[in-house]
């Protein structure tokens, strides 16, 4: 039956404890057909060559990669150790793929990576971004480097994944670009009615792709779909009146500030416009005055960089209440296995300090 479970897909675990979705054979076979119907206007069955750093285990590198370019023909080309930069790049050089897949912070690290300056990417037609926010200033210096197009789509395991993408002719930087085929959005408030264009809400979706539910959990379940088949997704959205949709942030990820809201998201963005930033990664910490002030970890790209340098960077480009008050400078900032930032783990770094 099209309604029987295909796969019992694990969520990634960022904001709490990972939760198994049911995902149904109409489920997959539904997204598979809406990312087919997307990426056909741009590549030729048969011919491309797919570059595919993430796990197939992972929701999105299974269904664009694993099932969607495969049902064009590609031939995928399997990075199982993407950490492995200079092992990744000499395989860009070797197979000349004619799209990828990638998350944010893979990029910044083949960005840091001298070599990559020797890789041809003349043959690139198209390089897919998601499984984590796509930063303006990433995107743009990925596209100076390979001169192709990259192009920001949206989803979650929830979503078998895919629930908007960007069309590869003129799409818009920064957003998560239209409803894929037969998908519904709309954007709500706390008390479940829609909010005008250019207003922040949760995005909620609704389309054959949307699961079943969670497995064993009725009362999770209940929580994010309704009866008539919405999907509340977690996720801070906002719609411009072009229809396109825009993601400011996790829900769960916001930071209070003395009433207003701070999305990550946003002061993430702009430290790292900052050329000294590699990368950042911002949280909520408790303050006697403000209930919660910003706090950034930053990882270094050029190690002059001071923390009252970076906090003078981002006055000149925040509202004061967005500013970090706190800046810790680390290594690494803590990941997840297919290269999203934890934030989570940052917060509780705060509350159990001894502990790392």
């Amino acid at each position: 039956q099209s309604s029987d479970i295909a796969f019992l897909q694990y969520t990634g675990g960022t904001t709490g404890i990972s939760k198994g979705a049911m995902l149904t054979h109409r489920n997959i076979i539904a997204n598979m057909m809406q990312i087919s119907a997307w990426i056909t206007a741009k590549l030729t069955e048969g011919e491309e060559v797919v570059m595919t750093p993430l796990p197939l285990y992972h929701i999105f590198s299974l269904t664009v990669n694993c099932l969607a370019f495969a049902k064009i023909g590609a031939n995928i080309v399997l990075i199982t150790n993407p950490r492995d930069i200079p092992a990744f790049i000499k395989e860009l050089k070797t197979s000349r793929p004619t799209a990828m897949s990638v998350v944010n912070t893979l990029i910044v690290a083949l960005l840091h990576d001298k070599s990559l300056t020797g890789v041809d990417f003349s043959r690139l037609k198209i390089t897919v971004a998601g499984g984590m926010a796509l930063q303006t200033p990433v995107a743009k210096q990925w596209m100076e480097t390979t001169k192709t197009v990259i192009i920001e789509g949206y989803g979650l395991t929830e979503t078998s994944p895919l629930a908007s993408v960007n069309p590869f002719e003129g799409g818009k930087l920064g957003t998560i670009g239209l409803p894929a085929p037969s998908t519904e959005m709309r954007v709500i408030d706390d008390n479940g009615k829609e909010v005008p264009c250019g207003t922040s809400g949760e995005l909620c979706v609704r389309g054959p792709q949307v699961m079943k539910g969670y497995w064993n959990q009725a009362e999770e379940t209940a929580r994010v779909l309704s009866s008539d088949g919405w999907l509340r997704t977690g996720d801070i959205a906002e719609m411009a009146e072009d229809g396109y949709f825009k993601i400011v942030d996790r829900k769960k990820d916001m930071i209070l500030v003395s009433g207003f809201n701070v999305y990550p998201n946003e002061v993430e963005e702009v430290a790292v416009s900052n050329p000294k930033v590699k990368e950042a990664a911002a949280v909520g910490v408790p303050d006697e005055k403000s209930g919660e002030v910003v706090k950034l970890f930053v990882v270094k790209k050029d190690p002059s960089l001071t923390a009252a340098e970076l906090i003078s960077f981002c006055h000149r480009l925040l509202t004061s209440y967005k500013v970090p008050k706190h800046i810790e400078f680390i290594a690494e900032l803590p990941k997840n296995n297919v290269g999203k930032i934890l934030r989570r783990e940052l917060r509780d770094r705060e509350k159990h300090p001894a502990s790392h």
